[in-house]
Order: structure tokens, then sequence, then C-alpha cells
């Protein structure tokens, strides 16, 4: 599993962020999405689902 995001496409709303349970995602400094711990993920794929832009989602490997 990976997270994969698409910085260009994040508007940095925090939506991901809000409902991630694990606290896996954060905003950076300019206010985009950005992978805080990816080893907390438990693939749960709230932050796919509720991303109005379609700007992160799950990628098995």
């Amino acid at each position: 599993m990976a997270i994969k995001t698409i910085g260009k496409h994040c508007k940095g709303c925090g939506v991901c962020v809000t409902f991630c349970p694990k606290q896996v995602l954060g905003l950076d400094a300019l206010g985009k999405i950005t992978i805080v711990d990816e080893t907390k993920c438990i693939t749960c794929k709230q932050c796919e689902m509720r991303c109005p832009d379609y700007a992160i989602f799950i990628e098995k490997k």
C-alpha cells in the first residue's frame, strides 16, 4: 500500500486531514497535503473518498 498525492490538484481544504482516523496526513506550509506518517495508515481510504479534488489515492503494491 502506498499513499499517492497530486499536489497540483490539492486546494488545501483539509478534508482528508480531518477524516483520517490515524493522523497520517497533514498540510504543509503552503497548505497542500502532506503525508506525516504513512506507517500509521490502516487503508480505510477515507482520504481518497472524501477528497473533493481527487488529489489523494491509495495504491496497492
